[in-house]
């Protein structure tokens, strides 16, 4: 920590100046003060008052009507603020800065300009120099104003110095300087009364004479203090003339003070103002000689002190502070400061005030210049604009900063090094601002290079095993820096009272605005000093070592704190610009106090109602500084928005503030016409005026101009709108520049720009006078930040920060709202780490924003869970050593106590515990005691302080009501009394709310109320009154901060800087709306242009982050609203200001159309309405497709003209011309647009022959600039412009769709000059809008261009068509089904044409097919059968040339015959005639094509392989049956009759032409017997019995045709097909008993014969497969028609099916070629219908039950069926039975089983018929029993006699019968057979 020794006095003498305490001199006993206390904050001021008297007390300095100051009586002095470069030991004459501006009229009278008086002071303030040795140049100004001495010649030098005596350092004196001055001493009167001062002067000019006294400074300077003493005036002057000018010659530098000293040395003020007779006080240790001169200067001025005495004494002062080899510390140092600062207080001489004001200004800038200036080097803190300086960053190699070059301006001279700076005065950039590093003492030796961490230590340990630290020349300069800066915040401190704010010449106001000035002069010049990690402070009595900016933290929050609330706009502007030096150069060493006094103090006077104009203009204005810092605004954002342990987004409250300011409502009285003009944005130096000469006001670089701030809400309204346009500028430099590679950056700048602000000055960046001078190029953007991110700048990091913020904020908020819905929020997000008691209550204990209220409310609850967090959360509180009244305050500090009883009842009880757990020394005896009185406190509170009480209690009822509450005994009285007062004179209130408590004064009604505030500023006292509040909050705040920080707990103040791009995209999406409110407000509101162009360009640069980063939303907004700003949908009401929206916009398409995306729709809708009004300036009749009757307002003349103007109608033509540099996704979105646009031009014309087709004519344009893209980006951008081109070209407005078609075809003939390389289709992709037009657009004439359009491409780009082809056949055969007669023939030509002359070129380029496709489309049209013929004999033509051609390699010996080259060339021809087969329209063009396909497979299928057969089948000739199996094949026929004729014709000849075609090529076609069977089956199993018979018929045929060919395999999968056709044709529901269930009565007696059906159309039904065993489900009469009809025509078929077995099988040929295995499986399913049959037949009760239900007209019967199902079989059976082959004779045993019964059981069944009811029974049976008789008699003689027994019975009963002949016959057989095997008949011999 810091001691110091400062001599004050004990109280305020009667005739000390107004700020001597502050400066530390006072003539009575010194008072050893410990200057630790710096650090004690809790010993810190309360108040400006306190801050200002913790050192002495203070007296007002009495009133000087004469203003001081610079300028005056027309005089303007410039003070050279620095000589510490200075080389020589010499100063600066002052008289040469002296310069003679224009009067002033607010000045006193002038002086005459010559007059003695003024002359003097000229004359005096010469600080002569002294004649070198070595010659020396002249005297010429630096960058500072500076002068370096003149050195006179030697020969000039002769004429004045006779002789010369030589002092230290080898300089000359002249013996004149003294001699002269001692003589006047002798000569006077004083001198002959005084012996003392006679004796010591008549010594020294005696040693003068004689050459000595050169080293015997004190003896000569001895004369000169005690005629000093004399108090004569001139003596004085001529006394401290002579010293001033010893001084600039060294004559007073003893070799001591040039050595480091142990502590600051004694005072010299012991020795006062003694006697002149001489006694001195030996006993105490003799002062230092420069202290002496010191006191004895200084003691030269009180407030009666001449006023050339007082301009002497500052001359001596001067020369001495700036003296570059005599050093003045501590003590002596505030006091020569203390000195000058009072003449200037108190002298009532212009000149004087100007004198002194201008020395105490050089004298403060050397005191802070020297704490940098060691071993001859200087390092000008103060740099002048476009400085850049060169630091390395965090994380790059170790660089010697000691040699690292701080170029300061571009003028050579002015470029200074740090190379001999010591090491303790070099900026450490890595070291942590909190951790103080004690640098080595100047003895030890300098490492070059950065102290290690151990080194420090060690240096460390050793200087406390010393005790005290020997103090360096530097740890001097600094901690004379310190208190030199210490005392001016002090100074600022001091309170003002009511007539010093009004009267800027009082003494207490310009001490407080010298004051102010003068730090802010600190501030400006010297940041280097105090964000010096390495400036530290020494303690004299621990060594403990504090840095400089954590010395002066404390004063300089306390002035402002106090300050930048002041009502005096002067004090007010003064300290905005202090604060807006720590903000641009102390930020990252003032993280928290920066955060204190914005979201405290400056942003409420932004908010407030009663803060002046004036006070907002000067914020906003500093505002706008720091918007102007890219990197600043950023680390705004980084280490408040981003920190959670920051109470405010300041970043987002500042920029909804400057919103909000900037959209400040317009009012109507308000004349913009009168507001001034805003002031520039950058500080501009002040130009001195006489009322700053007043008010003691310095000339400060970079500071704001503001004289013409805040006259007008117009002009706040502007600054607000500049601050919000400047933050979008900086967001664009930090975020979208890219100018220098990384690697070029890390060569050039490595440096952070918030640590050159830090190293250099505040002011390192001379803001340009206009705002366009932020945006800079690209290359220089790199100088806002770092190339090389810094480790700790990660984007998530700060992005989940700011995440978790916005959620904590977001739970606060519903915890506001609703206690235990934020509760379970926070717990699910985690915020809350569980939902502990006790982590609940910390979090509602140490979160701020919580309501208090609501944290009562919560902690109140009766819940069990609420008990037990209001428990844990008093729990935290500690109540240790507190009274126990300061213990409730304490305790309901922490939240509102609720209202409800039982609520405070469960507080006070667990507050009570809580406080006797924590105190055992308390009067009560347990904790009810405590419980009662907490309760009865609160009670008293209520009653003394609340306004609806009447009788408030008394002490005596309160003493009364707590009787007998400490276990049955009483508390103390005086207790009680002691806590009566204290409730009574302080209530216990929340903190909040005594701040938010303000009485603001009001105005009541009546005329009295009137009267009394005349002359009262109501709005003032408001602004007081508040102000007050906040100043003590914020010092609060700062007590708070200050004791945190002195116990160590500083992690929240790490301060992080910014080097990465991606923070501007959540700066921004957090204040977007903002942003896009405050330009929108202004640009809505005013016609200013410079105004308007400030939004536009604020929209300018908003609409290129948005671009930049992607923000769809935003970009949406923005470039909306702005597009609405043009307002070119309302012509009649565009102004100027419109027109620069519409050129902003086309800037902005230009230059960000990349990433606008969506936007550009709201572009090119402006670009259209743009050309529009073109129109309609220009004359020209322009379609509206607006509202009717409604006129629309044509544009101003002046407007329009603009509207045509050069810069608008080139930038129009840039959107579209420049399209090609857009990338591959920028290109889509802006055709998309393009595209919606140009269909809402088209919509608006309606069909007006003059349609608007801008944008349709710009669509071909770009099509033509983009055509050269990349295949894959023009695909995409084709797959938008063909589909926009298919909708237009089909538009109901002929006009628009033939225009469009021009285009697509100049484009086309443009595209087909490409050439394109084999297997791609971008050209059939291109064409297709030709296509889908021919398809969609029904007008004949724009179907007619279309083909007129190809006929030429095809006539000028043939060469080149590749994949083309391929969409010109789709037109050609979409033109095909067209009902015009002239298309259909123009396009058949065309392809007539195209297949005659380019076959080979069609081939080639694979669009053979889509040439068959589309010959085949006109073969199926159905209104030219012209057309079709032709056609089909085209396509049937094809074939030779396709056999010929050598591009298609079918031609014998021409490459190889593939299945590939077969399906590429084959099958689209044969697939055509199968389509014409199954969808012409036409039966001659159905059967030319049936023949053509039959007859080509027949000519050419030798010549196909296995597998294209394989796919012939499958894809061709089984799908054209595929009618019979899927009904849904039937939609393509329009009528049930259409399809009749097809099945009856085509189908049947083509099943035919099938079976032909397999017989044709059975050895290939075999293995596809499964799929024919199958077929076979299918069209057997209808129910249309024509179908079904031409199937069987079929079926024989093939069996028939082909049966040498069938392998036994084969003729299993034949019988197997019999076996399904039998199974699925066996009606079964003949036994289904729900059939012959009457339905209410009803029957089926209409239902129609089974022959009806062969009458009507030919329909495929499929039968639908019925399992053996009938359902018992419940019919409906229309089921049971169905059934009973499918019933039929199962039995037909059934029937049909034997007819068809017995005629193949009695075929020889078949009979012979059938294995016997497969001829029993057939005569298995003949038996099974043959039983079947017989079953239903036997069964007489069925048969007439479905009579009665009306199955049939007549009693239903399968007579036939079994009938010609036992003739199959007995005939079958009998031949196999004979038939000598030897697998047939292995087969007999399993014949005779199945033809005995059978025959045995037709017999028996036959002898049962009766002839006469039964006839057609007998009939039918008859040749079935003679086949048997004949069989029977065929048997071999063993066989038959076998049978004997069981058939000669049955033989014998038909003899009773009247039977057939061929009977008889066959009887007369076997009864012969019967006589000869059983020999009653004998066998003759033959």
């Amino acid at each position: 920590m810091v001691n110091d020794t400062i001599t004050e006095s004990e109280g305020p003498p009667t005739n000390s100046t107004v700020d001597e305490e502050l400066f530390g001199v006072r003539k009575e006993t010194p008072i050893v003060v410990d200057v630790d206390a710096i650090h004690d904050v809790e010993n810190a001021p309360p108040s400006a008052v306190a801050a200002a008297q913790c050192v002495a007390d203070t007296d007002e300095a009495r009133p000087v009507s004469t203003p001081p100051l610079y300028e005056v009586a027309g005089e303007h002095v410039e003070i050279a603020p620095d000589v510490s470069h200075v080389s020589q030991p010499e100063v600066q004459e002052i008289d040469t800065v002296v310069k003679a501006p224009l009067p002033s009229k607010q000045a006193p009278p002038t002086p005459p300009a010559k007059s003695p008086r003024l002359q003097l002071a000229r004359d005096s303030t010469d600080v002569h120099q002294p004649r070198p040795a070595t010659p020396s140049t002249p005297a010429t100004a630096n960058g500072h104003g500076e002068l370096q001495p003149e050195t006179p010649s030697s020969s000039s030098s002769a004429a004045f110095h006779k002789r010369s005596i030589t002092v230290s350092k080898g300089h000359t004196v002249s013996v004149v300087l003294i001699s002269s001055a001692l003589e006047i001493i002798l000569a006077s009167k004083e001198a002959k009364r005084s012996t003392p001062l006679r004796e010591s002067a008549h010594n020294a000019l005696e040693m003068i004479r004689v050459g000595q006294g050169g080293d015997r400074p004190r003896e000569v300077f001895e004369p000169l203090r005690l005629a000093c003493e004399t108090r004569s005036e001139k003596l004085m002057i001529a006394s401290l003339d002579c010293i001033s000018k010893l001084i600039s010659y060294s004559f007073f530098a003893e070799p001591s003070s040039a050595q480091a000293l142990p502590s600051p040395p004694p005072s010299p003020a012991l020795q006062g103002r003694r006697s002149i007779a001489g006694a001195s006080q030996s006993s105490l240790p003799q002062p230092s000689l420069v202290d002496l001169v010191v006191h004895t200067v200084t003691t030269c001025h009180n407030d009666t002190s001449p006023e050339t005495v007082s301009l002497q004494v500052v001359k001596a002062l001067l020369s001495l502070i700036l003296s570059p080899t005599i050093y003045v510390h501590h003590s002596s140092l505030l006091k020569a400061v203390r000195t000058v600062y009072n003449v200037f207080l108190l002298s009532t001489d212009l000149v004087n005030q100007m004198v002194a004001q201008g020395g105490l200004t050089q004298m403060v800038h050397h005191i802070f210049t020297r704490c940098r200036s060691l071993d001859g080097t200087t390092l000008r803190s103060h740099v002048s604009s476009g400085t850049s300086v060169s630091i390395p960053a965090p994380g790059s190699p170790k660089t010697d900063i000691q040699s690292t070059s701080f170029v300061l301006s571009e003028n050579p001279a002015e470029k200074l090094t740090a190379e001999a700076l010591p090491l303790e005065s070099v900026v450490d950039i890595s070291s942590h601002s909190d951790i103080p590093t004690p640098p080595s003492s100047v003895h030890d030796p300098v490492p070059q290079g950065r102290i290690s961490p151990a080194t420090l230590a060690t240096h460390e340990v050793a200087e406390n095993e010393h005790g005290t630290r020997e103090l360096s020349t530097q740890d001097m300069f600094i901690k004379d820096a310190f208190l030199v800066f210490r005392a001016l915040c002090k100074l600022t401190m001091k309170p003002l009272n009511t007539e010093s704010e009004r009267d800027l010449r009082s003494h207490a106001m310009r001490s407080k605005l010298l004051s102010l000035h003068l730090v802010l002069t600190i501030l400006n010049s010297h940041m280097a000093l105090f964000v010096d990690s390495k400036a530290i402070i020494y303690s004299s009595s621990t060594n403990e070592a504090t840095t400089f900016v954590q010395a002066v933290n404390q004063y300089l929050c306390l002035s402002l704190s106090r300050n930048a609330v002041s009502p005096v706009p002067q004090v007010f502007e003064v300290s905005v610009e202090i604060f807006w030096r720590v903000l641009s150069g102390m930020r990252t060493k003032l993280k928290k106090e920066i955060e204190v006094l914005l979201h405290e103090i400056f942003v409420p006077i932004l908010e407030m109602k009663t803060s002046t104009l004036k006070q907002k203009a000067v914020i906003i204005g500093m505002l706008s500084r720091l918007c102007q810092d890219p990197q600043a605004l950023v680390e705004i954002y980084l280490n408040y928005d981003c920190d959670s342990e920051a109470t405010d987004n300041i970043y987002e409250h500042l920029m909804n503030i400057i919103s909000k300011i900037a959209t400040l409502p317009y009012t109507s009285s308000q004349q913009k016409t009168n507001d001034p003009a805003s002031p520039a944005l950058p500080p501009q130096t002040k130009s001195s005026t006489s009322t700053a000469h007043v008010s003691g006001a310095l000339a400060v670089s970079g500071t704001m101009d503001t004289s013409t701030m805040g006259l007008s809400e117009g002009q706040l309204r502007r600054q607000g709108l500049e601050c919000l346009v400047a933050v979008l500028r900086s967001l664009v430099t930090w975020g979208t520049a890219t100018g220098k590679t990384p690697a070029e950056s890390a060569t050039t700048d490595i440096t952070p720009r918030s640590q050159i602000g830090e190293e250099i000055a505040a002011d390192t960046m001379t803001l340009d006078p206009s705002l366009d001078g932020l945006i800079a190029s690209s290359g220089s953007t790199e100088a806002f930040r770092q190339s090389t991110p810094d480790i700790a700048d990660d984007p998530s990091r700060f992005e989940s920060a700011k995440q978790k913020k916005t959620t904590l904020l977001e739970g606060i908020k519903k915890f506001n709202f609703k206690p235990k819905r934020g509760v379970q929020f926070l717990i699910e997000t985690e915020l809350i780490p569980s939902s502990s008691p006790r982590d609940i209550a910390g979090f509602l204990l140490t979160t701020d924003g919580l309501s208090k209220s609501m944290i009562g409310e919560y902690l109140g609850e009766g819940d069990e869970h609420n008990v037990a967090i209001m428990h844990a959360f008093v729990d935290f509180l500690d109540f240790r050593n507190l009274g126990f009244v300061d213990a409730v305050r304490v305790f309901l500090q922490a939240f509102r106590l609720p209202g409800e009883a039982q609520k405070i009842d469960r507080f006070m009880l667990k507050f009570a515990e809580r406080y006797i757990a924590g105190n055992a020394q308390t009067p009560f005896k347990n904790a009810d005691a405590a419980y009662i009185l907490a309760y009865s406190i609160i009670l008293l509170n209520t009653d003394a302080h609340s306004p609806q009480i009447k009788n408030r209690m008394t002490k005596a009822d309160f003493i009364k009501n707590n009787r007998g509450i400490n276990d049955g005994e009483s508390l103390p009285e005086e207790f009680l009394n002691a806590i009566f007062h204290d409730i009574q004179g302080n209530e216990i209130r929340m903190k909040d709310e005594v701040d938010a408590t303000i009485n603001l004064p009001s105005t009541g009604p009546g005329l009295a109320n009137v009267l009394a505030n005349v002359g009262r500023d109501l709005q003032k006292e408001a602004y007081v009154m508040q102000s007050n509040g906040m100043a003590n909050k914020t010092e609060a705040l700062f007590r708070t901060l200050m004791r945190s920080q002195r116990r160590g707990s500083r992690a929240g103040d790490q301060y992080f800087s910014a080097s990465h791009f991606v923070h501007v995209r959540p700066m921004f999406e957090v204040a977007w709306i903002p942003f896009l409110a405050g330009l929108s407000g202004p640009l809505q509101n005013t016609d200013d242009l410079e105004i308007v162009d400030l939004c536009l360009d604020g929209f300018k640069n908003a609409i290129r982050i948005v671009c930049f980063f992607d923000l769809d939303l935003e970009r949406n907004a923005f470039v909306s609203t702005l597009a609405k700003f043009t307002f070119l949908n309302n012509f009649g009401e565009m102004k100027t200001k419109n027109m620069d929206a519409i050129k902003t916009l086309l800037d902005i398409a230009v230059n960000e159309g990349n990433n606008l995306k969506g936007s550009w729709r709201d572009v090119l809708s402006c670009v259209s309405q743009l050309e529009h009004m073109q129109l309609i300036s220009g004359g020209v009749e322009v379609p509206d497709g607006g509202k009717k009757g409604r006129s629309k307002k044509l544009p101003a003349e002046e407007l329009a003209t603009e509207s045509r103007s050069t810069h608008i109608t080139v930038a129009a033509d840039m959107v579209f011309s420049l399209s090609h540099y857009l990338s591959g996704t920028a290109i889509v979105d802006f055709a998309r647009a393009l595209c919606d646009v140009s269909w809402e031009e088209i919509q608006s014309s309606g069909i007006s022959q003059h349609p608007r087709l801008f944008s349709l004519q710009k669509l071909v344009e770009i099509s033509y600039y983009n055509m050269n893209r990349i295949r894959l980006e023009w695909s995409n951008l084709w797959d938008i412009l063909g589909e926009h081109f298919n909708q237009v070209c089909c538009h109901s407005n002929p006009h628009v769709g033939i225009f469009a078609l021009d285009s697509l075809r100049q484009l086309s003939m443009r595209f087909l000059e490409k050439e394109e390389l084999p297997h791609f289709k971008f050209q059939k992709d291109f064409l297709k809008p030709f296509e889908y037009t021919m398809v969609h657009n029904a007008n004949p004439d724009i179907r007619d261009m279309v083909l007129q359009c190809l006929q030429q491409m095809i006539q000028a780009r043939v060469q080149n068509m590749r994949s083309g082809w391929r969409t010109l056949f789709g037109v050609f055969s979409a033109a095909s089904k067209v009902l015009t007669e002239r298309i259909v023939n123009s396009a058949f030509e065309i392809v007539t044409r195209l297949n005659k002359e380019h076959f080979a070129a069609i081939v080639r380029h694979g669009a053979f097919a889509d040439l068959t496709v589309c010959i085949t489309e006109f073969c199926k049209v159905s209104k030219y059968q012209k057309i079709s013929l032709l056609a089909i004999g085209m396509l049937r033509g094809v074939i030779p040339v396709m056999l010929t051609c050598p591009e298609c390699t079918l031609s014998p010996g021409v490459g190889p015959k593939g299945d590939d080259i077969m399906i590429k060339f084959w099958f689209p021809v044969l697939f055509g005639f199968y389509d014409i087969i199954m969808n012409g329209e036409d039966l001659e063009v159905r059967r030319l094509a049936l023949d053509s396909l039959f007859s080509t497979l027949k000519t050419y299928g030798s010549s196909f392989t296995v597998e294209f057969w394989d796919t012939v089948c499958k894809e061709i000739l089984f799908p054209i049956f595929a009618v019979l199996k899927s009904s849904q094949d039937m939609s393509r026929f329009n009528t049930q009759e259409d399809m009749s004729v097809w099945l009856s014709t085509t189908m049947i000849q083509a099943l035919r032409d099938l079976i032909d075609l397999y017989t044709f090529f059975y050895d290939i076609l075999e293995r596809f017997l499964d799929g024919l069977l199958e077929l076979l089956c299918v069209c057997i199993c209808q129910e249309n019995d024509t179908l079904a018979r031409i199937g069987t018929s079929c079926l024989q045929q093939f069996l028939e045709n082909n049966v040498q060919k069938l392998s036994a395999a084969q003729w299993e999968r034949v019988a197997t097909i019999f076996v399904k056709l039998f199974r699925t044709t066996t009606p079964h529901q003949l036994f289904d008993e729900n059939l012959r269930v009457e339905i209410d009565g009803s029957t089926l007696s209409d239902l129609p014969d089974t022959n009806d059906s062969n009458d009507q159309a030919i329909i495929p039904a499929p039968l639908s497969p019925i399992g053996d065993r009938p359902r018992e489900v419940k019919h409906t009469l229309g089921d049971r028609r169905r059934i009973f009809k499918q019933i039929i025509v199962k039995c037909v078929l059934q029937l049909l099916l034997i007819e068809t077995t017995n005629d193949l099988l009695r075929n020889d040929a078949v009979y012979t070629t059938i294995p016997p295995e497969q001829l029993l499986r057939l005569m298995g399913v003949l038996d099974h219908s043959y039983q079947f049959a017989r079953m239903f037949n036997d069964d007489k009760e069925l048969r007439t039950g479905l009579w009665k239900v009306g199955f049939m007209k007549h009693l239903p019967n399968l007579l036939k069926q079994e009938s010609s199902s036992a003739a199959t079989l007995v005939h079958v059976l009998l031949r196999m039975y004979f038939d000598e082959r030897p697998e047939h004779q292995n087969a007999r045993p399993q014949i005779a089983e199945r033809l005995l019964p059978l025959g045995l059981s037709v017999l028996q069944d036959y002898i049962k018929l009766r002839a006469d009811t039964q006839a057609k029974n007998i009939t039918a049976w008859t040749p079935v029993v003679a086949e048997i008789l004949d069989g029977f008699c065929r048997f071999d003689n063993k066989a038959f006699v076998r049978y004997l027994p069981a058939i000669y019975p049955l033989a014998t009963g038909l003899l009773a019968r009247d039977v057939a002949p061929e009977i008889r016959l066959g009887l007369k057989m076997y009864f012969e057979r019967v006589g000869r095997t059983q020999g009653i008949v004998v066998v003759e011999a033959s």
